[in-house]
């Protein structure tokens, strides 16, 4: 049944006072102030109950008015819905939808699709079951409603595929056949819509789409062809998602999808060849049968090499003629997202660099011949290098792209076909070294990215002299090219580079010199986009050399730009966040080195934490807006103070009042921040404990409520951090960690036994956490062991061997003897535990363990036996050296 209107008519004046502020407001001649007026005087009428009910009218009634207008106010009540719906009155609430229904026919396209939007948020806050009345009219008017559809579909799949009281089946079961109906309409923009619509649903994989999979793989192949290549796109998005999600569904189909993906794959338009290019690396992913894809390598490889070459409308290739003379504008600066402190293992995903670059055929492409390369091995070269030394021998301007190719795929096969092509390594860099030359700045480019590729493999030759000569001859090349004067070289040397720093380490040392004077140099010469990516070679060079930076020949040529730049910036430029960054680095690499440098950056990282703590509630008075990136990196770079300088810190945080500040961070509702404030906090335990006295209770007391919240994903490297916090103060401060263990044990306990649903350095930590406590205050960890000890001691035996375990085996060893009984039943995992060990360093561990065990044996008597033959004979034979 149709949806009864809502008898509600505006008053005239009302109604023409914000349509002429809604005209206002759109108006390119209003000047900002002005906008600004409009804007609070829109808010004012914001508080009339019936406020949105105007913009409901102007949107579907105000025929009068231009689209615009009604865009306006269209675009206003999304807004509004989104904070206000559920509070508004009931009436106002049937009159919107009761007026927004009839419009999803509306014969204007704009007016439509924000109807279309409006009603999806609407069931988005309000749910399907809330809104029954809704249902038999979208039903009804099924055409209309396509557009409405494809937004609830991208945006909340779920919601149609809930149960609805009234209704004898879910939402979704009524619509898919309707949907599928559409695959054969006539109308294009009907077909891709409901292809659109439908492949939504794929990622949650509802019941209904499952039990229609035949149906669905019916429409599929019947639009395989379809003259539109939106659809055809459409139809490759299908096969994608399927592969990923369910590849059962289409293996029956294999070979056909399969020869229907590398034909498309050529495809005219390149937006559904992209699309199509995506199934190769999905369907190695989906670790579906390789014979089916080796078959096909032979007439696959080609397409994705042809593909692989620069297309002429590339922005590439506008990008590329870019002189470093050119200022960078504010839209050529990527969004950057700093990684806040964690210790432990770093498992968690990086944000990739490369989500703000265009994803096109011919990176799309190339991740394919990589992922190919990484599957089959030196299986490919066959298929492969008949076309890369077709391309690389050509000559001639007209073909450089062709050559520029070749580049990029020994590139892409460098670590998956190594085997292949390492009795060729020394021939493939002669050929590379030449090409840092090249006349055509993108060959300058990928060929600072293909030797990088090839930098660990070159540096394992630099034993032998013609090895050695190789590497200093790629160093000094990418050197060159950090000063070429085309932006784009300079951005792909500087980032090759940091790759070969990364892999080379101490091979490096004997070049510091020349290498500092190159950064910096280019430091002095780039613009603002590429000055970042110095940063990070800067940082990274310090990471990897650490110590050996710290002489007075380097840091005359490394500190005074870095110095310079660092008071030109005001405490609210964000450029001063890739500085932050560095000095971090430098900061742990010189260790006491730092320590002339040290105070202004205290100081300075403390004006900025303070600053932005008073923007985020008074951003007038602070004269900045607030940027939480500001703080966590300025915490970050504290956390690598305490690290360089040690005990030496002392001096600089006395008098301070960081402790409070630092309190405050830790109860910061944004996880980044409390992230590195609880690893800042762990880092200040470890060198400066009696710092945190006045308030240690505080700190611990918040660290743990870290482990009892909702361990989210945001959350996840928080809990790390403050579990890692914790244990560094329980071996500081002993007792006085006391009032808070046996909450923390509790928590841990609970980490530990569902450890599938957290991350490798949470875990770890969690069990090393664990021991320390229990080695402080056995006698209250010990009453609970029996609940955790099989997950503890699984964990320990995954943990490396170094001072932290050895403490929580301390913690191990002491809640044993305190309730030996508690450990019978996981007796088995305890010593899979001991076994674990490479070897045991301190003597007074080593004798503890013995102690364990040999304790076990004499309490269990015959018993022993059967614990022994339960256990594996590597364990068995590591067991044996204590006298077991």
């Amino acid at each position: 049944m149709a949806a009864t209107a809502v008898v509600w008519q505006p008053r005239e004046d009302g109604l023409s006072e914000i349509c002429a502020l809604l005209e206002q407001q759109i108006s390119p001649s209003s000047a900002a102030v002005d906008k600004s007026q409009i804007w609070k005087q829109l808010q004012h009428f914001s508080q009339i109950p019936d406020f949105n009910n105007y913009l409901v009218f102007i949107l579907v009634r105000a025929q009068g008015k231009s689209v615009e207008i009604r865009q306006a106010a269209g675009l206003l009540l999304k807004n509004n819905l989104k904070g206000g719906y559920s509070s508004m009155a009931q009436e106002n609430r049937k009159y919107i939808k009761s007026e927004l229904l009839p419009c999803l026919g509306a014969v204007d396209r704009h007016i439509r699709t924000k109807v279309g939007t409006i009603i999806s948020e609407i069931v988005n806050i309000d749910g399907v079951s809330g809104r029954l009345e809704l249902l038999p009219a979208l039903v009804t008017w099924m055409v209309r409603w396509m557009h409405c559809q494809r937004y609830i579909c991208e945006d909340i799949p779920h919601v149609l595929d809930s149960e609805v009281p009234g209704l004898a089946e879910s939402p979704i079961n009524i619509f898919l056949p309707r949907l599928f109906q559409f695959f054969q309409s006539p109308h294009a923009s009907l077909r891709k819509l409901a292809l659109g619509c439908v492949n939504q649903y794929v990622i949650i994989m509802p019941a209904a789409l499952y039990n229609s999979m035949d149906k669905y793989l019916q429409g599929l192949f019947v639009l395989a062809n379809d003259p539109v290549a939106e659809v055809r796109k459409l139809v490759c998005a299908a096969f994608v998602q399927l592969t990923e999600v369910l590849p059962s569904s289409i293996e029956p189909h294999l070979r056909n999808v399969m020869e229907y993906m590398l034909q498309v794959n050529k495809d005219p338009d390149e937006e559904v060849a992209l699309e199509a290019c995506e199934f190769w690396s999905a369907y190695c992913d989906a670790q579906l049968p390789p014979d089916n894809l080796k078959e096909l390598l032979p007439r696959l490889i080609p397409v994705l090499l042809s593909n692989m070459a620069y297309a002429d409308d590339d922005e590439s290739l506008f990008d590329a003629e870019e002189d470093e003379s050119q200022p960078d504008r504010d839209q050529d600066l990527k969004p950057r997202f700093h990684t806040s402190r964690l210790h432990g293992s770093e498992d968690f995903d990086d944000d990739d660099d490369d989500s703000f670059n265009v994803w096109n055929l011919r990176k799309c492409s190339a991740a394919a011949i990589d992922v190919l390369s990484n599957v089959f091995g030196d299986e490919i070269l066959p298929a492969l290098m008949p076309f890369i030394q077709a391309k690389i021998s050509t000559s001639g301007d007209e073909t450089w792209k062709e050559r520029e190719a070749a580049v990029l795929t020994l590139g892409a096969i460098a670590e998956g076909c190594f085997n292949g092509l390492y009795p060729h390594l020394s021939e493939i860099v002669a050929f590379l070294l030449p090409l840092l030359d090249d006349k055509f700045p993108l060959i300058r480019s990928i060929s600072c990215w293909t030797l990088s590729r090839f930098g660990k493999y070159l540096i394992q030759e630099t034993g032998n002299p013609k090895g050695y000569e190789q590497f200093e001859k790629v160093l000094m090349g990418l050197l060159r090219r950090l000063l070429d004067s085309n932006k784009r070289v300079q951005e792909a040397a500087c980032s090759a580079f940091a790759t070969v720093e990364e892999d080379a380490a101490e091979e490096l040392v004997p070049h510091l010199g020349v290498i500092l004077q190159h950064l910096m140099c280019a430091f002095g010469k780039y613009q603002r986009r590429n000055l970042r990516i110095v940063y990070d070679a800067i940082g990274t060079l310090a990471d990897s050399v650490r110590e050996e930076l710290n002489k007075p020949a380097y840091l005359e040529i490394l500190m005074p730009p870095l110095v310079a730049k660092w008071q030109q910036l005001s405490n609210s430029d964000k450029d001063l966040f890739p500085l932050l960054e560095c000095f971090t680095s430098i900061s742990q690499a010189l260790g006491v080195g730092f320590a002339p440098f040290a105070q202004p950056v205290f100081q300075r990282c403390m004006d900025i934490i303070q600053l932005q703590q008073l923007a985020k509630v008074d951003p007038a008075s602070a004269g900045a807006q607030y940027d939480r990136e500001f703080i966590v990196c300025s915490l970050d770079l504290l956390s690598g103070l305490a690290e360089g300088l040690g005990s030496g810190i002392e001096s600089l945080i006395s008098q301070s009042d960081l402790r409070d500040v630092l309190l405050k961070c830790c109860m910061d509702e944004a996880p980044d921040v409390r992230q590195s404030a609880f690893a800042l906090m762990g880092d200040l335990a470890r060198v400066f404990p009696a710092y945190l006295q006045p308030r240690l209770l505080e700190f611990l007391e918040i660290a743990c409520q870290q482990l009892s919240a909702n361990l989210i994903r945001e959350n996840l490297s928080v809990a790390n951090n403050a579990c890692w916090a914790i244990g560094e103060l329980a071996v500081k401060v002993g007792q006085e960690v006391s009032s808070i263990v046996t909450n923390v044990v509790s928590s841990l306990g609970l980490i530990l036994q569902h450890e599938e649903g957290v991350n490798k350095s949470l875990v770890e930590n969690s069990a090393i956490t664990l021991g320390r406590l229990a080695w402080i205050r056995p006698d209250l960890v010990a009453p609970h062991m029996e609940h955790f000890m099989k997950p503890w001691c699984l964990a320990l035996s995954m943990v490396r061997d170094d001072n932290e375990k050895e403490e929580a085996f301390r913690g191990l060893c002491a809640v044993v003897k305190v309730n030996p009984s508690g450990g019978v039943s996981s007796l088995v995992f305890i010593c899979k535990a001991i076994a674990s060990w490479h070897e045991i360093r301190s003597e007074d561990v080593k004798n503890e363990v013995s102690q364990v065990l040999n304790g076990y044996k004499h309490m269990l008597g015959n018993s022993w036996g059967e614990c022994w033959s339960a256990l594996e004979p590597p364990v068995k034979e590591r067991l044996s050296r204590y006298q077991v």
